[in-house]
């Protein structure tokens, strides 16, 4: 298992983190660290408030999720939020409602919550996207749905 205390990588994301959600001053006394936002927003995808997971117990999950050419994630749903950062490849969102959303490399993704939703590889080569999910412990992050 890696040793995530001594991580040049980790430290070095955790540093950007810091830098964005506390104030672009705080970076200024760094001489090595840029700053670049790419998205600060109040609301998911599909335009709804964002709402944190009320919880004694709390956590977040990051993965790398993958989509080969064609592929899809099947229809689902998140209880929590999630956000995402497309790493490589088109991604294609449909809700249940038929509301469509296009990401390429390089979008932040904050996703819809709460809403039936299916992730669809739009392009030729593999999506990547790095995901975080804010939610609780024992619970699921993802539910799989039934789509009529």
């Amino acid at each position: 298992m890696a040793n995530y205390r001594k991580s040049p990588v980790l430290i070095g994301f955790l540093s950007l983190i810091l830098c964005f959600s506390v104030s672009p001053a705080f970076c200024s006394d760094y001489d090595n660290i840029k700053v670049h936002p790419l998205l600060k927003t109040t609301i998911t995808t599909d335009g709804r408030k964002l709402s944190y997971p009320k919880t004694d117990m709390p956590e977040v999950t990051v993965v790398i999720v993958e989509i080969s050419a064609g592929g899809e994630t099947g229809w689902h749903t998140h209880p929590v939020p999630v956000y995402a950062y497309v790493l490589a490849g088109e991604l294609a969102v449909e809700t249940d409602g038929g509301e469509k959303h296009s990401f390429k490399e390089g979008d932040a993704i904050v996703e819809v919550v709460n809403t039936v939703h299916n992730g669809r590889n739009a392009g030729k080569t593999p999506v990547r996207l790095v995901v975080f999910y804010t939610g609780v412990e024992g619970s699921p992050n993802t539910i799989r749905v039934q789509h009529r």
